[in-house]
């Protein structure tokens, strides 16, 4: 960002921000895409900037104490400055969503109605170490003809101010207002409150970090908020449950990343199955160095576990722990979820597909499956080439959000002369 952006007033930033989203509005599809090819190449070529200033904010957070598993969201190495830049290019070759018809009739009367996407205009995004959002907000904000206002927090501070600077020069580069970018980091709490209380600039809030944080947005908001959850994640283990998917798809949703809401916090294992599969998913789990929180059935199995408490079937871990319970069905199992989870991804490993249909129906989840990892829950995964986050919300969106999540809509109205009588 330059020097003089950063003398203008909170006020001001945002009503640039306003200004700016009029004309990303107006951009067309190649335009974007072009800008996005800037951000992408922008990035590569910035790396060893990234990197360094990255490294200052992980040394400055280790020397304050900040836990293992914010770290690993916090660090930026050379491979994940190349994802940031690959995801960018995925988000280019994705279909643009506004213009896009929803639907739409034509009256009795003759006037036909068309109901398009259109962007919502300035997205706003409290987040807290987590530099990737950074890139995966303003691509997917820019590609949806949206402006983006970042509060990324002080963990990544260095870093997301590289980050908005490239990506705001590359904008400039390629004859785009870099005001469609803007960070209000420098502001502090006090940017974080504006954003939250930023009626008329921001047309839509997202929250995505610790349940503090996302309960502080909730809350204080008066703008309206995509609520992004926490991930209390289960996986059930039916009678049916093959030993070797068990085994496999548990220590990957627990050990592939541990820090992030899809891995599994929480296994219930169906009593017929217990004897077979307890030992042999607790072996695989601890060989991984995963400590188990398991109750007494578990305990009774199992070397090494730790006594569980009722703390421990709501707590999302977003490390090398785990809670472990033997229900005695699938009922059980099912009333567990509903009482602990936070909505956020569950998962059942079962070969009998009444109890896997009955599992992803009776589940209220906003990902629910069946016989696959929870890290699966991804906007990449999901073929969204990034994601804004995971709405654990029933209202407009739920699930990885991609573009569409990032627009709303207006109704068309063609007509030849009619009035009403």
């Amino acid at each position: 960002m330059s020097e003089a952006s950063l003398t203008v007033s909170l006020h001001d930033r945002l009503a640039l921000a306003k200004e700016a989203s009029r004309a990303t509005a107006q951009l067309t599809s190649a335009e974007k895409a072009d800008a996005l090819e800037s951000i992408a190449a922008a990035i590569e070529s910035s790396a060893a900037e990234i990197i360094a200033a990255n490294e200052r904010d992980i040394a400055r957070g280790r020397a304050s104490g900040i836990a293992e598993s914010l770290v690993d969201r916090l660090r930026l190495d050379e491979i994940r400055v190349a994802s940031l830049a690959s995801a960018v290019r995925e988000v280019a070759a994705l279909g643009d969503p506004v213009g896009q018809v929803v639907g739409g009739h034509r009256l009795p009367n003759g006037v036909s109605l068309e109901q398009v996407r259109v962007p919502f205009g300035v997205v706003g995004a409290i987040y807290e170490a987590r530099p990737n959002v950074t890139v995966d907000i303003a691509a997917l904000a820019l590609r949806s003809g949206n402006a983006a206002v970042l509060r990324g927090g002080s963990a990544a501070e260095e870093s997301n101010t590289v980050l908005v600077r490239v990506m705001r020069e590359a904008l400039a580069s390629a004859g785009i207002t870099s005001e469609a970018i803007q960070t209000v980091d420098d502001f502090g709490r006090e940017g974080a409150r504006a954003l939250m209380q930023g009626r008329g600039f921001i047309d839509v809030l997202i929250p995505r970090g610790s349940a503090s944080l996302i309960e502080t947005v909730v809350t204080e908001s008066t703008v309206p908020v995509i609520e992004t959850g926490a991930g209390n994640v289960h996986i059930v283990l039916d009678s049916t449950a093959p030993e070797d998917w068990s085994r496999e798809i548990v220590v990957n949703a627990k050990t592939q990343r541990p820090s992030v809401c899809n891995a599994v916090e929480t296994v219930l294992v169906l009593r017929d199955a217990a004897t077979r599969l307890v030992p042999l998913v607790a072996d695989a789990l601890q060989s991984e160095g995963v400590a188990i929180h398991g109750d007494d059935v578990v305990a009774g199995m199992v070397a090494g576990v730790i006594p569980a408490t009722d703390e421990d079937w709501e707590t999302e871990y977003l490390g090398l722990e785990i809670a472990m319970k033997v229900v005695d069905s699938l009922d059980d199992a099912l009333a567990h979820i509903r009482q602990y989870s936070t909505g956020h991804t569950e998962s059942i490993i079962t070969t009998d597909t009444r109890n896997a249909d009955r599992f992803l129906a009776e589940v209220d989840s906003a990902v629910v499956m069946a016989n696959a990892s929870t890290r699966f829950t991804d906007g990449s995964e999901f073929g969204f080439g990034a994601e804004v986050g995971i709405s654990t919300q029933k209202l407009h969106a739920r699930g990885p959000m991609g573009l569409a999540e990032l627009t709303s809509t207006k109704w068309l109205a063609r007509g030849s002369g009619q009035t009403r009588a």
